[in-house]
This record gives C-alpha cells, sequence and structure tokens, in this order.
C-alpha cells in the first residue's frame, strides 16, 4: 500500500475516531521514531531483505537496517514526506512486477469531489495500492485505506499502515454489543471523510479476498455503510452523499494464486482451513514481489439513482464490477482447460487478444498450472476461469 502525494489530514477528526484514523501530520516524526527502534521491526526487515541468512547474521545487519532506514527517512516531516520517501520503491515494484498498468473510467470522476470507492479485492495490499498509484498519477489525491486490524497483528505494522493513510476496521470484537459500537464508529468514520473531510476512501467489497476469483459485494458491508445514518433520512440520499464508486481490478497472473487454491482445497476435502500464524504477512509480501503480468483498474459511475435498499446498492456494485473487469488470456486459457466455452457476448475477443498472442502466453499458463499440485488445480483454474463465467452469466 504505497502511496505518496497524499494531502495531509484537516484537524476536523473527532476524538470518538482517535483509535483507528490514520496518523496526523504532527504526530508522524513520534511514530516513526517508535518503529525504527522496534527490534521486532527490524528483525522483520531483516528476515524479508535477506531471507536466507542464520539468525546470527540477521542480528548483526539490524544496526545497519536501522541506520539506513533513519537515514532515508530523516527529512520527513509529516504524510506526505513520509509518502515521497517510498515513492521510488512502489515504481520499481510495478516496473519489476508488471507488464503494464493501465485505467479506464476516470473520466468519469471529478477530482475536486470525495468518494468512496467499493473495489473488488484480490491483493491485500495492492489492490488500494494500484488505485491509489492511477489516482495520483492522473491528478487525483489518493484515498483513505480501511484495513481489518486482524491483519496487524504487531504494534509496528498498525503504525505503518497508519501513517499511509490507512484507518482500522476492527474485526476480533465478539460480543454483539461491541460489535454494533465498532461497525457504528466504522460507518461514521467513512462518512465524516467523505462529507466533512472531502477525502476518499477505499474499502473492499468483501471481508476477506475472492480467492476463487468470484467478485460478489457482501451486503453486511453496505449495510455497515448506513448505520450511522440519521434516521429522518432517507436511504437513498444517504447513498448519494456517499459518492460510491464501484471499482474492479484486473490481475492476468495472481502471485498468490497456488497458495489459494490450496486453501480452496482444504476447505472442500477438509471442511475448513487453518492459516499460519505469519500467513497473511507472507501473502502481502508475494502479493508485491510476485509477477502480476498485465494490470487493469477500472472506475465505475457514481452510484447516483434511488437505490433504497442495500440490496438495490449491492445488485448495482456487482453489475458495474463483473462488467467493467477486464479479461486477459490467462482467463479464456483456464476456461478452454475446463473444458467450457465463453458463449454469446462476451465470446473470445479476437480483436483484443490476437491468436498469435494466446499461443505465445500458453507456454507461461501451462508452466504455473504444473507448478500447482495436482489435486489443487481444478480450483487454480477455476479462479481464473470464474471472471469470464460470470461475465457472460451477466451479459447473455
Amino acid at each position: 500500500m504505497l502511496v505518496m502525494r497524499m494531502s495531509s489530514p484537516e484537524h476536523t477528526d473527532t476524538a470518538r475516531f482517535d483509535d483507528i484514523r490514520p496518523y496526523r501530520d504532527e504526530e508522524v516524526k513520534g511514530v516513526l521514531a517508535r518503529i525504527l527502534a522496534d527490534p521486532e521491526f527490524l528483525a522483520a526487515l531483516v528476515r524479508f531483505r535477506f531471507p536466507a541468512l542464520p539468525g546470527w547474521a540477521g542480528r548483526i545487519l539490524r544496526p545497519l537496517v536501522q541506520w539506513q532506514l533513519q537515514r532515508q527517512t530523516r527529512s520527513v516531516q509529516d504524510v506526505k514526506s513520509f509518502q515521497s520517501v517510498i515513492e521510488s520503491y512502489m515504481q520499481r515494484m510495478i516496473t519489476g512486477t508488471s507488464t503494464g498498468l493501465t485505467v479506464s473510467g476516470l473520466d468519469r470522476l471529478d477530482a475536486g469531489q470525495a468518494y468512496l470507492f467499493v473495489s473488488n479485492h484480490r491483493d491485500i495490499a495492492m489492490d488500494p495500492a494500484f488505485v491509489n498509484w492511477v489516482l495520483w498519477h492522473n491528478g487525483m489525491d489518493t484515498v483513505r485505506i480501511a484495513i481489518g486490524d486482524n491483519l496487524l497483528t504487531k504494534p509496528f505494522a498498525s503504525d505503518l499502515m497508519r501513517l499511509n493513510k490507512s484507518f482500522l476496521v476492527k474485526r476480533g470484537e465478539t460480543a454483539p454489543k461491541k460489535i454494533y459500537v465498532a461497525l457504528k464508529q466504522l460507518s461514521a468514520y467513512i462518512h465524516h471523510s467523505i462529507v466533512n473531510e472531502k477525502s476518499s476512501v477505499w474499502i473492499a467489497q468483501r471481508e476477506g479476498r475472492a480467492k476463487d476469483g468470484l467478485d460478489r459485494t457482501e451486503e453486511a458491508i453496505i449495510k455497515m455503510f448506513a448505520i450511522s445514518k440519521p434516521k429522518e433520512q432517507a436511504f437513498a440520499d444517504f447513498v448519494r452523499e456517499l459518492n460510491i464508486v464501484p471499482v474492479s481490478i484486473s490481475y492476468e497472473w495472481d502471485p498468490c494464486d497456488i497458495p489459494k487454491a490450496r486453501e480452496l482445497h482444504e476447505k472442500a476435502t477438509h471442511g475448513s482451513y487453518q492459516k499460519d500464524t505469519h500467513e497473511d504477512v507472507q501473502s502481502i509480501a508475494a502479493g508485491i514481489a510476485g509477477n502480476k503480468g498485465r494490470v487493469h483498474v477500472s472506475f465505475g459511475d457514481v452510484l447516483r439513482a434511488d437505490f433504497d435498499t442495500p440490496e438495490a446498492v449491492t445488485e448495482e456494485i456487482d453489475r458495474q464490477v463483473i462488467g467493467n473487469y477486464v479479461l486477459f488470456p490467462s482467463n479464456y486459457l483456464a476456461i478452454a482447460a475446463l473444458g467450457e466455452k465463453a458463449e454469446g457476448r462476451c465470446g473470445y475477443p479476437a480483436e483484443i487478444f490476437s491468436l498469435e498472442r494466446v499461443q505465445q502466453e500458453r507456454a507461461l499458463f501451462e508452466q504455473r498450472l504444473l507448478n500447482c499440485p495436482e489435486e489443487c488445480r481444478k480450483y487454480w483454474l477455476a479462479m481464473y476461469a470464474n471472471p469470464v463465467r460470470s461475465l457472460c452469466k451477466g451479459k447473455n
């Protein structure tokens, strides 16, 4: 979630949001100093950058890594300068792990407006990162990012994300009353960000990634948006106030496709799947560093009509997310490998992908499939085939 050039928020946050909101400019230096003095953070960074080193060598490297980070961040005074430090890393990541980043639908947006971007969810870190990147490179402010606190099991992780304009979604509550209080706080903060602070927000259309390639909005997310709605305000008016924009993020290749297929296989075979302690962190690292091929970000139309129910909003977001999803040869190759055919108006777009180009990419497709354990391959194929199935279902 590496972004830059984000104007610092106006100091209009109220105290009720202090435990979830992003850090303010005047808090940045203190938080950064705390992170750089955290032995656990330094140890994790050394392991990430030098995974093959033995433990004793990592301990020797920690002071050097700390000194390097302190040197790189010595000019950081606020959120904008913090994000500026990491901009070059984001650029190198995009250049090194993708073969093209494209965007559509930005002409539908007004740079002077704040929006609630409701996005499909394939990658923990890169989904909002790509949205932010294309917004910034087209002269628009980046967004505040909703992230589950279950992903931030370490204090330094929470600090890093909140330095970078993320706000926390509390998922650890179990008592019904506390769950309701947490959801109402989240709802109020999203509304406050967009309406009062004129700061756009990114949130996934569902809790957890769509590991099977089926992008479906959870109605509970839409109901959460409206928990803070005044009783006297019509639901349709509240929805219009949020400026909801459906977003489709399409990846030619998913760096986490095999782990996702393995998880789906485990659930289908044993009825459940138990994550490893640091599995989410590993997924974040793989998503950042892995080959993504071509990536497309598509912004839909702002929801302006009279949507009177959460169900109506959910259906419209799904319609746009699925309809605006960009299909790649990997998707059509998966359909063919499963013995299916894309029928009707969602059939193979020869005018976009030539047969020669597809044949060139078939070798990569087959190699990636062979790398997947045999018992997991049908889930791997379905992951890439399901976006085609969804589009066919919606168009035919």
